[in-house]
């Protein structure tokens, strides 16, 4: 079971070593799911499938994980985060260095099942640790950097795997190999760092809600609603942004290229302003609506008018910048309306709609493209975030709402 106490407020070194341990694991979960699809063209020589085949080993680990995440936020809350944190990173990782014996692609595939099961202890172990191990000081750095260390895991995944298998020379088993077994040492450190990491206190008060009542309660739904809406914009204009700018200006295709990596790169490295900003301010839905706005006109603009090619890429890098910079505040905005003790459910169900929202956008959005409708994209994309605001509007009135409302009696 869960602690009954978590620490008022950790020294600073403590929390930094938190983070490390946390950070690692998620890097390594975001760096599982992007290593498979780099060998896709080596697969299809050696296992005579086709791309579309190559294509469920990625689309069944990512369904997994998000299918996962719920559930095993129950089992966070209930048991404790530590014991489902190693065994997920090890899991994920065995998965993924077996994929080296396979003997065929559909041992690959069932191996993407497990490492999709091991990946969705994740997010929900990962938050419920940082929201109880982390003082209230560096809350928003700490939830910075959980995200930053995701989208390096993103980054790293396709070139380190060219880098061994095309540069290096070894064997794309070899390389599976040794990037699975990087997660050893990681689990080996968080269990040896293990007494660091604080569970979640025991629910203090008796006839508060929990379980499925809490998930489907409006101020959950409304931020679910809020991540899942955020995320099809978000990969609405990672997929189609080039393509879009292609059709509509022209725009030549390193100009295209470059305006997206401005966006990639202002999205990560906006991800730590709003770390900053979450932990020196409280106005953070403000933040979070300021900056969205922000987006949505830049967006607008690079649909609606033809700018210069020197332009495009600074105007993504300030849209990309100003969405990263708004992940933190929306995440510590979740963390303070989650009651407490579910942390683990709470956060396993709302960030399922980061993948999910990924699964659905390409088809309409490419649909689009493909009927002479790109004028549409950057619309529909700022459309996308208009609506995650009133979502998170609602989410944060309801959360205000309840936090008045008269509290439970306390337990026995």
């Amino acid at each position: 079971m869960p602690d009954a106490q978590a620490p008022a407020q950790p020294a600073p070194n403590r929390d930094w070593r938190i983070i490390g341990l946390i950070g690692t694991g998620h890097f390594l979960s975001h760096f599982y799911m992007l290593c498979l699809a780099p060998l896709f063209p080596i697969w299809r020589e050696e296992f005579g499938v086709s791309y579309a085949v190559l294509g469920l080993s990625v689309a069944l680990m990512s369904a997994v994980t998000a299918l996962g995440q719920t559930p095993v936020g129950f089992l966070v809350d209930r048991y404790g985060a530590r014991p489902f944190l190693v065994g997920g990173t090890l899991i994920m990782a065995l998965s993924i260095a077996g994929m080296a014996f396979a003997p065929n692609y559909w041992v690959i595939l069932a191996l993407a099942i497990t490492s999709g099961i091991g990946n969705s202890v994740i997010h929900p172990a990962d938050y419920a640790i940082l929201g109880s191990s982390i003082g209230e000081k560096r809350m928003g750095r700490a939830f910075a950097m959980h995200t930053l260390t995701g989208n390096l895991g993103f980054a790293a995944a396709p070139l380190l795997i060219g880098l061994m298998t095309q540069t290096l020379g070894l064997g794309w088993r070899y390389a599976l190999l040794a990037v699975g077994l990087l997660g050893v040492p990681v689990v080996a450190a968080i269990v040896l760092q293990s007494r660091i990491l604080q569970d979640q206190a025991r629910p203090k008060t008796r006839g508060a809600p929990v379980g499925r009542p809490v998930l489907l309660s409006r101020t959950m739904l409304m931020f679910f609603a809020f991540f899942l809406l955020s995320a099809m914009a978000g990969v609405g204009v990672q997929s189609f942004l080039i393509a879009t700018l292609d059709r509509l200006w022209q725009t030549p295709l390193d100009v295209a290229s470059l305006t997206l990596t401005g966006y990639v790169v202002g999205a990560t490295g906006g991800v730590l302003v709003g770390g900053w900003y979450a932990d020196r301010y409280s106005s953070h839905f403000t933040f979070v609506t300021g900056l969205t706005a922000l987006s949505i006109s830049l967006f607008l603009l690079m649909g609606l008018v033809p700018l210069p090619g020197a332009v495009l890429p600074f105007v993504a890098l300030v849209a990309g910048g100003s969405l990263g910079a708004s992940r933190t505040p929306r995440d510590v905005m979740v963390k303070h309306a989650a009651p407490p003790g579910q942390m683990g459910k709470v956060f396993g169900f709302i960030s399922s709609g980061l993948p999910l929202g990924g699964a659905i956008t390409p088809v309409p959005f490419g649909l689009m493209l493909d009927n002479g409708l790109a004028w549409l994209v950057l619309p529909v994309v700022a459309l996308l975030l208009i609506l995650s605001l009133f979502c998170a509007g609602s989410a944060r009135g309801e959360a205000l709402r309840t936090a008045k409302a008269p509290s439970p009696l306390p337990a026995e």
